[in-house]
C-alpha cells in the first residue's frame, strides 16, 4: 500500500508536481484532502520560518506527521526581493500575472537580471524537524514566454538554458529547479529514514 504524506499546502500545482518528483512512491495529501480550510498565513520573515510554521500548523491541529516548502524569487538588482513576499509581490490577491508585470516593471532599465530561485522544506516526522534547501540560479527575461508552469515560470531562465521553465516544459523543469532540488533531498531523507 502506498504511504501518504501530508503536504501543509492549498496549491495542487505544488502537490503534484512533489508527488511525481518523488516517483509516486507517496500519495500527497493537501490541507484540503485532511480537512483543514484554514488559510495559514505566513507571517515569518523568511523561507525557513513560514516552512516551520505551516508544518507545525498541522501537526498540532491535525496531529499528521507533514511537510511545508516555502519558495522566494531572490532577484539581484531588487536586492534580494521579493523573496520572502514572492507570491504576494504585486498584492494580498497573489495574481500571478500581476506579480509578473511588477517584477518586469521594476528591472526594466536593469542591465543585472540575475535572480534565484530558493526553496526551502520542514519535514516533521517522528518527533524531528528537518530542514532542506534546493536553489535554481538564473535570470529574469525581459518579456514573458511559453505557456506551461505557474507563478514566475514565464520569466525565469535558469542557468545553462535559453528559455524560461514555462517554455522548457514539465519535464526539464522538474530536474533542475530549485523545487526538483529540495524534492530530491525530501526523497533521499524518506528513504533514510526508512531505514
Amino acid at each position: 500500500m502506498m504511504q501518504s504524506l501530508v503536504f501543509a499546502t492549498n496549491n495542487p500545482h505544488k502537490a503534484r508536481e512533489i508527488e511525481h518528483m518523488l516517483g509516486g512512491a507517496y500519495q500527497i495529501k493537501t490541507l484540503q484532502d485532511i480537512g483543514c480550510q484554514e488559510e495559514i498565513e505566513e507571517t515569518e520573515g523568511t523561507l525557513e520560518g513560514n516552512a516551520l510554521l505551516k508544518a507545525r500548523f498541522v501537526r498540532e491541529k491535525f496531529g499528521f506527521d507533514c511537510f511545508s516548502e516555502d519558495t522566494g524569487l531572490e532577484v539581484d538588482a531588487l536586492g534580494g526581493a521579493p523573496g520572502v513576499h514572492t507570491a504576494r509581490f504585486a498584492g494580498a490577491a497573489k495574481d500571478p500575472d500581476a506579480n509578473i508585470r511588477l517584477l518586469l516593471e521594476r528591472l526594466k532599465d536593469q542591465t543585472n537580471r540575475q535572480a534565484r530561485f530558493r526553496t526551502v522544506i520542514a519535514i516533521l516526522t517522528n518527533g524531528k524537524e528537518v530542514l532542506l534547501e534546493g536553489v535554481c540560479t538564473g535570470r529574469i527575461a525581459f518579456e514573458k514566454q511559453g505557456t506551461g508552469g505557474f507563478g514566475y515560470d514565464p520569466v525565469f531562465i535558469p542557468d545553462g538554458y535559453d528559455q524560461t521553465f514555462a517554455a522548457l516544459g514539465e519535464a526539464v523543469k522538474n530536474q533542475v529547479s530549485h523545487r526538483a532540488k529540495a524534492t530530491e533531498k525530501l526523497r533521499q531523507y524518506l528513504i533514510d529514514v526508512k531505514e
